[in-house]
C-alpha cells in the first residue's frame, strides 16, 4: 500500500510540474502579445525564386538580441519541421503541421549562423538565423536547422549582396547579440 502512494504521489507532484509549465508558456504568450503582433501574410506573388527550397527544423523564435526569449505567441513558438526558400520578395518558411511564415525581404535585418537558437543548442554554425524586424517594429531571430547545411553559405553571401544587408556587411553580424 505505501508503495501505491508514492507513485501516486510522484505522478501528482509531476502532473502539477506540467500544469505549472503551461500556465508559464501561457503567461509568457498574454506578456508579449502586443510586442510581436501580428505576424506578416503569406503574398500570392512571392517572385522569382532566388535560394531553392531547404528542409530541416524550425528550431523557433526568439526576440533580439536574446537567443533563449523564446515567442509564445500563437504557433510561431513550436518546433516543426518544414522548408525554407527565398524569393525576391523575401523568406518563405513552410511547417507542417503549423502556419507558414513569412518574412519580407524590407524586414530582413542580417541572415547568420549561431550554435543555438531558442534552447536548441547545435555544433558551431549549425543554425541558420535570421534577423527581421516585425510590423510592430519588434526585432526578432528565426532559427532553421537545415538537414543540408552546406547551404548555409549561399544564404548568408546572398544577404552579403543584397542592398539591405546587415549593417557589418559581413555573414557574421552577431553571436548572441554581440559583434562578432
Amino acid at each position: 500500500m505505501e508503495r501505491i502512494l508514492w507513485v501516486v504521489g510522484c505522478i501528482a507532484i509531476w502532473a502539477f510540474a506540467v500544469f505549472l509549465m503551461y500556465r508559464g508558456w501561457k503567461a509568457r504568450a498574454r506578456r508579449q502579445a502586443e510586442t510581436i503582433g501580428e505576424l506578416p501574410k503569406v503574398p500570392a506573388d512571392l517572385g522569382r525564386q532566388l535560394i531553392a527550397p531547404s528542409t530541416g527544423l524550425y528550431v523557433g523564435s526568439t526576440i533580439a538580441p536574446s537567443w533563449q526569449d523564446r515567442i509564445a505567441v500563437g504557433d510561431i513558438g513550436h518546433r516543426a519541421t518544414g522548408e525554407i526558400s527565398r524569393w525576391t520578395g523575401g523568406i518563405l518558411l513552410e511547417r507542417d503541421g503549423a502556419s507558414a511564415i513569412w518574412i519580407p525581404e524590407g524586414s530582413i535585418r542580417a541572415i547568420r549562423t549561431e550554435s543555438g537558437l531558442a534552447g536548441k543548442v547545435m555544433t558551431k554554425d549549425g543554425v541558420l538565423v535570421i534577423r527581421w524586424e516585425l510590423p510592430t517594429g519588434t526585432e526578432i531571430d528565426t532559427g532553421f536547422r537545415g538537414d543540408d547545411k552546406t547551404v548555409y553559405p549561399e544564404w548568408v553571401r546572398k544577404t552579403d549582396s543584397d542592398d539591405t544587408a546587415n549593417a557589418a556587411g559581413s555573414g557574421e553580424v552577431e553571436q548572441n547579440g554581440e559583434d562578432a
